[in-house]
């Protein structure tokens, strides 16, 4: 029983593992995929970003936008982070009436949609599941619009975030009352 019989059977254990892993689908790759299929919106408070970085490379320098000193007191303005790889759109107004919120996606963009002030009740309704078209995507603004109505409604409080992965169609800005807000735009690939 000498170092070559320990190799051996270190080497035959890895061999054991990684064929496990392979056959029951463990893997980085499929944990990511885990959380692009879903039946329901991403909602969660600034303060649990971490527990997302690992759904797109660049989430952590999203989040650290967000985090900044002085979010608030930006005015209303395109912020160039990345390029098009990553962006954020500051904006204020008011609300409007779930009547008036359209389903909206898109396909080379994710969003990450901070709550600044205000509250944002938000629809949410799969992509796939969409079968009304309003307005014909558009490549070059990388929109779509849907006639379909949301399958849920939820309050987005101030500090808190939703992530709207291209599967995911979205009914935003839906208030009495002004919303002050962040969405961020992370290149898909």
């Amino acid at each position: 029983m000498g170092k070559n019989y320990i190799f051996r059977h270190i080497q035959l254990s890895i061999g054991i593992c990684l064929i496990m892993f392979s056959l029951t689908g463990c893997s980085m790759n499929k944990e990511a995929e885990k959380h692009m299929t879903r039946d329901h919106m991403i909602l969660d408070k600034l303060e649990n970003a971490e527990n997302y970085y690992d759904m797109h490379p660049d989430f952590e320098k999203a989040f650290a936008f967000l985090r900044q000193k002085g979010l608030a007191e930006l005015p209303a303005d395109r912020y160039e982070i990345e390029g098009k790889k990553l962006f954020c759109m500051i904006s204020k107004g008011p609300g409007r009436s779930r009547e008036e919120a359209k389903l909206e996606a898109h396909r080379k963009y994710i969003d990450i949609q901070y709550v600044i002030a205000g509250a944002d009740e938000m629809g949410w309704k799969p992509t796939s599941a969409c079968a009304r078209v309003d307005t014909p995507y558009n490549a070059d603004k990388d929109i779509e619009f849907f006639k379909d109505e949301p399958d849920s409604w939820t309050e987005v409080p101030a500090g808190s975030f939703v992530i709207f992965f291209p599967q995911d169609a979205h009914a935003p800005m839906v208030s009495n009352e002004e919303i002050h807000k962040a969405v961020l735009k992370i290149a898909v690939k």
